[in-house]
């Protein structure tokens, strides 16, 4: 296939966005049902916003195994309901009190306080029971493990809990690392994990798996530096969430611990990383020719939102 022949990363990106959009508003428990408030803030928690990272990550791996569309889909959207539910409950009071998300209000300000915690949890369990609506019980087991394993103790929660304990403290960056490598960056590797899970994930050799694996490790991280540099130099309508709310929180970033161009720095490294661990995937000849460019690129627009 010729570069012409390729839709550009932004048509791509605006295409797959627009699809996980579709197949969410398909799967997610219909309106007009009971509980009808719930389904509603689940549907609102999940619906009309956001990047899709984890998305847009589960496609692009995919085609490093050849993996089905029908497969991908339900485990871009398991991917997609377990990171809103995340924000749902880091949103409250409780957590992080965050009043906007997505440029509009949380959703324990629009639906309440009982009403979100019961979204979050039921947007948990939702993730599970699309995964085990595809038809392939090998794949369904390894994709519901790398999914929960994300998400419980040493993935996403135990991560939050780290995130939690750091307030109002100096933690160095070994253990600023380990705790965003746990809350962001658990996901963000099974993201990539789970899109070649979805296909033939015995046919990829060990440099393969382990280069996937070092990309999305690196990748993680990136996406949280990054994160941080936005959080202090992008106001709240750019964002879609308060801006500067970390620093007003007395919370732990890459830009407290190394200032912003060391930050900006550190990305740029990350960014190096990533791509040096594409390349061992792309060495393996069960990888088709030019399926890691998806990976690449967005390496590259992650990175380029810090500038």
């Amino acid at each position: 296939m010729t570069e012409s022949q390729i839709a550009s990363f932004d048509d791509w990106m605006h295409e797959s966005v627009k699809h996980i959009e579709w197949v969410a508003n398909d799967l997610l428990p219909k309106t007009g049902r009971e509980p009808r408030r719930l389904i509603g803030a689940m549907r609102y928690a999940v619906l009309g916003g956001g990047k899709r990272i984890r998305a847009l990550l589960c496609y692009a791996a995919g085609v490093v195994s050849g993996a089905q569309q029908a497969d991908l889909d339900r485990a871009a959207l398991a991917l997609e309901l377990v990171h809103a539910y995340s924000l749902v409950h880091d949103d409250m009071p409780s957590m992080d009190n965050d009043t906007l998300r997505r440029g509009k209000p949380t959703v324990h300000v629009q639906y309440g306080e009982a009403t979100a915690m019961l979204a979050g949890d039921a947007l948990q369990t939702e993730a599970f029971t699309v995964l085990t609506g595809m038809n392939h019980s090998v794949a369904v087991a390894r994709l519901c493990g790398t999914l929960a394993r994300a998400a419980g103790v040493r993935g996403m929660c135990g991560g939050q809990a780290l995130d939690l304990a750091m307030v109002g403290g100096h933690p160095g960056e070994g253990e600023l690392l380990m705790m965003q490598a746990m809350k962001t960056g658990a996901l963000i590797q099974a993201a990539v994990l789970m899109g070649a899970q979805a296909g033939d994930w015995d046919r990829l050799g060990d440099g393969a798996r382990g280069g996937l694996a070092a990309y999305a490790d690196a990748l993680g991280v990136a996406f949280q530096v990054v994160d941080d540099i936005l959080d202090c130099t992008q106001d709240t309508a750019t964002l879609g969430k308060t801006a500067g709310k970390d620093e007003k929180d007395d919370k732990p970033t890459w830009v407290s611990l190394l200032g912003l161009e060391s930050a900006r720095a550190r990305a740029r490294e990350l960014h190096d990383r990533a791509n040096a661990a594409l390349a061992l995937v792309a060495a393996d000849p069960a990888v088709p020719e030019g399926a890691i460019l998806r990976l690449q690129q967005i390496a590259d627009y992650v990175i380029a939102r810090s500038h």
